[in-house]
């Protein structure tokens, strides 16, 4: 069965950095565009940082430009996403997805998720003192 499965979630204070991770099983996923998402309560799923499969390109949410970073392992089959400076606004439940291409996340809208073949169950990260 090909998944992706995200962890590394958790608690951490405003400041602070975490790394999450999305690992892939049954597919290859250096061949697929790895995108990152979040979803606070109340609010719709939103778009924070994109790696492109061919070519490595990345696209960032401007509200997490200079303190989220995106890469690979491909030898893991894995995708880190590198969270510094932690505000409390980043208190979210995390997904990543797999797909054919990104989706500048700039200009990403929910509806779009089909674009992407594979999701994950999500991780859930507080920032909170």
């Amino acid at each position: 069965q090909s998944q992706v499965v995200e962890s590394g979630g958790g608690l951490v204070q405003p400041g602070g950095s975490l790394r999450l991770s999305c690992a892939a099983s049954g597919f290859t996923l250096a061949s697929y565009a790895v995108g990152w998402f979040r979803q606070a309560p109340g609010k719709e799923r939103e778009a924070v940082l994109c790696i492109s499969g061919r070519d490595g390109m990345v696209f960032s949410a401007d509200s997490v430009e200079g303190r989220f970073t995106i890469s690979r392992d491909n030898a893991k089959n894995t995708v880190y996403l590198q969270m510094d400076s932690l505000k409390p606004e980043d208190t979210a439940v995390y997904y990543c997805a797999a797909g054919l291409g990104c989706i500048n996340p700039r200009y990403y809208v929910d509806s779009d998720a089909p674009h992407y073949n594979y999701w994950g169950q999500g991780t859930q990260v507080t920032v909170s003192s």
